[in-house]
């Protein structure tokens, strides 16, 4: 079975649509954000969130990411961003330059790319040992479940489209001088490679869905659904969280 043509791509919204889903799902995340943070509630610290995205190129990620924190105090979440790692990173084990970013009690955070880079590029493109790569599930399912067990909610998006679709996505950069700067020759070369891509995505879903770190597939043919999915599902999830913990997600504010 086939997560990824499982995915249904003809879901959509429209800006109207967008525009008031999208009001009262942020609203929700701000809520709950300062829940998690003590700042409303209670008063105590709520269990760590992390939030991951992967997906191909020209899916939506950075879209996705900006309407996820657009509303959050920027003293409240931190972005991280990781693209292939430096001379000196590669001397250490490869999970090593994901730690100082990892949110403690009271925190969030939301990674742009993710550890799971070793199981996707780093494979496909030959940049990590086959042995390496192979290792790196158990390494990874390891690592998570080690969050999860301190108390971190673990969120993990993989953004679907078609090809049809990416290519129409690259072809507008491309002429669009505001955002050419987006579109490099590595995506080119990654999209030639679909095939190969795909089958490392779909070995990586059945290896590393978890029920510490289950993976959500977005479908994200239409940004503006794949957007409403995206903080909605934080939101479940955090919602989910709480309440295992013993704890009301809309406690008395007065």
């Amino acid at each position: 079975m086939s997560r990824l043509t499982d995915v249904d791509l003809s879901l959509r919204l429209s800006k109207d649509e967008e525009r008031k889903q999208l009001k009262a799902v942020q609203r929700r995340l701000v809520h709950l954000r300062l829940l998690l943070g003590g700042q409303i509630g209670p008063g105590e610290l709520g269990p760590p969130l992390l939030v991951l995205f992967e997906g191909w190129d020209a899916s939506g990620k950075g879209g996705a990411i900006k309407r996820l924190v657009e509303r959050l105090d920027p003293r409240h979440v931190r972005v991280a961003q990781f693209a292939a790692p430096t001379y000196d990173e590669k001397r250490h084990h490869f999970l090593w330059r994901f730690w100082p970013v990892l949110p403690g009690w009271g925190g969030m955070a939301v990674l742009d790319r993710t550890w799971y880079g070793r199981v996707l590029v780093e494979r496909v493109e030959g940049f990590a040992p086959e042995e390496a790569w192979r290792r790196a599930y158990g390494e990874i399912n390891d690592l998570e479940k080690t969050l999860a067990a301190e108390g971190t909610v673990i969120v993990k998006f993989w953004l679907h489209l078609s090809p049809e679709e990416q290519l129409r996505r690259f072809e507008s950069r491309r002429g669009d001088p505001y955002r050419a700067w987006k579109l490099t020759d590595e995506d080119w070369r990654n999209r030639d490679r679909r095939e190969a891509y795909a089958a490392a995505v779909e070995e990586m879903l059945e290896r590393t869905d978890t029920a510490a770190a289950p993976w959500h597939v977005i479908a994200a043919e239409n940004k503006r659904w794949a957007r409403v999915a995206v903080l909605r599902t934080v939101c479940e999830a955090v919602e989910a969280a709480l309440r295992a913990r013993g704890v009301d997600p809309d406690p008395s504010l007065r």
